[in-house]
């Protein structure tokens, strides 16, 4: 079996659309208005999703709501399993977070440990009076106690499956496809 037999495609642009302006809006009821609020997106399709959420909350104008990303890489506990020149990206966080809500954005929650190394990376840069998880996708399979706060949809997945985001800005095009794991080759 192929990668495009063991797939399903589970939104499309314009699902994705509609999800980020559901949340765009449970965003800013999370945060008490946008005064405050912050917006941080993790590496990599996360940034560009807190990008757009931002100018969705902003209505259009995309300096309307504070914005920052991170590159958790170096806050990984399984930083060994990755080799020994990990590619490490830009982390921005152009404001104090002390006293701000901050939402972390990120496309798919699976173990939690990513969330984790954010919340770590996070406390370099002051203590929020508030933190907040969104993500597009929740996939459950949970290794630590972490949920998220703001979810866009939920996928039952097992273990070995992928769901995989695709974003204009990174792939060409926007959908979410859940690659199912088609076991061990059999007939060899």
């Amino acid at each position: 079996m192929n990668v495009a037999d063991a797939s399903n495609s589970l939104l499309n642009a314009r699902d994705i659309e509609r999800t980020l302006r559901r949340l765009a809006f449970e965003i800013v009821a999370f945060a008490g208005g946008t005064d405050r609020l912050v917006l941080v997106g993790i590496h990599r399709r996360g940034v560009d999703l807190a990008r757009r959420l931002g100018r969705i909350i902003g209505d259009g104008d995309e300096g309307a709501v504070a914005r920052g990303e991170l590159d958790i890489t170096l806050y990984r506990d399984d930083l060994e399993t990755i080799g020994p020149a990990p590619v490490i990206g830009k982390t921005d966080i152009p404001m104090e977070l002390t006293e701000r809500c901050v939402v972390i954005v990120d496309d798919v929650l699976y173990t939690g440990r990513t969330v984790r190394a954010a919340l770590a990376e996070l406390v370099d840069f002051g203590r929020p009076s508030k933190i907040g998880l969104c993500v597009l996708i929740d996939r459950g399979g949970r290794e630590l106690p972490i949920q998220a706060d703001i979810i866009g949809e939920t996928v039952a997945a097992n273990p070995g499956d992928r769901v995989d985001v695709l974003l204009e800005e990174v792939d060409g095009r926007d959908a979410v496809v859940l690659v199912r794991d088609s076991g061990p080759a059999r007939g060899l």
